[in-house]
């Protein structure tokens, strides 16, 4: 079976391609001669989850799917959310997001926060949604050099390590997408 993956993001693509079963090829947005960037101007991740994943199937008429993450802080009200991305500027750039988010929080005592990616499928003329949640605090300085985004600053319940300090492999097992993404392949698998 073959399913666009709506991303550019190198990252997202290599860990979801670990996660996937063999028989499941993905293939990428280059791969299906997609450059443009897919506007995401909805206000929720399953918003923008969906308008990714529409705009494939209906732009180019692959079966696909799409995800959206962000991070949401309890003392923040939710924030950076559906901005996570760019919480810091249109410049998306991952220290300076860490760095603004770290001083929001600097007098801040509840440091507890969740990472939610949301899945939306498109196969076969139907629409299905999976969410993933990892429930964590962020911590008060950066640590490790895995991973990607604000993963040097989350650190999941259960463990003494953030995200980047975890190997792969146990992150994949633990986290938001990791999650999101089981349901996904339960899905596919089950419609074989």
């Amino acid at each position: 079976m073959q399913l666009v993956f709506a991303s550019n993001n190198k990252n997202k693509i290599r860990e979801i391609q670990q996660l996937l079963p063999a028989s499941i090829e993905i293939l990428s947005l280059e791969a299906i001669g997609c450059h443009e960037e897919i506007p995401e101007t909805a206000n929720t991740i399953e918003g923008n989850a969906i308008l990714k994943a529409n705009y494939v199937t209906e732009k180019y008429g692959y079966d696909c799917f799409a995800d959206d993450t962000g991070l949401e802080v309890e003392a923040l009200n939710g924030e950076p959310g559906v901005y996570s991305a760019r919480y810091a500027g249109e410049q998306r750039d991952a220290e300076d997001n860490m760095n603004l988010l770290l001083e929001n929080l600097a007098e801040q005592t509840n440091r507890n926060a969740q990472f939610k990616t949301v899945i939306a499928l498109n196969l076969n003329g139907k629409q299905q949604l999976f969410t993933g949640i990892a429930k964590g605090k962020i911590t008060t300085e950066k640590s490790g050099n895995q991973g990607f985004g604000y993963d040097p600053i989350f650190q999941p319940e259960g463990f003494q390590e953030t995200f980047a300090d975890l190997a792969l492999e146990t992150k994949n097992q633990i986290s938001h997408r990791g999650k999101a993404t089981q349901l996904l392949i339960s899905h596919l698998n089950e419609i074989k």
